[in-house]
């Protein structure tokens, strides 16, 4: 492939990445309530291991995929302990 459009594809994506970012963080801070905020902060994990390949392909360096097993398990145990002991607003 060529590496002007390989960069240029890269470079999409992560501007892409960045409003997303930007939107999703919105979503956490404006968020209706509590649930909302949690369903935002479950994207912006997902985002961030999407980010993360994004940099791998990019640099071609893969020691980060550590991190992106790091950031999995976070996400999932934070969802899973957030569904397991939420209560309803106001409550």
């Amino acid at each position: 492939m060529d590496p002007a459009i390989y960069h240029a594809v890269l470079t999409v994506a992560e501007v892409l990445f960045f409003a997303s970012f930007l939107l999703t963080s919105w979503r956490i801070l404006a968020g209706p309530n509590s649930l909302g905020r949690v369903v935002g902060l479950d994207g912006l994990v997902a985002m961030m291991q999407c980010a993360l390949a994004v940099y791998i392909c990019w640099t071609l360096d893969t020691t980060v995929s550590n991190a992106m097993l790091v950031i999995a398990l976070l996400g999932f145990i934070s969802s899973v302990s957030v569904a397991r002991f939420r209560k309803r607003d106001g409550s």
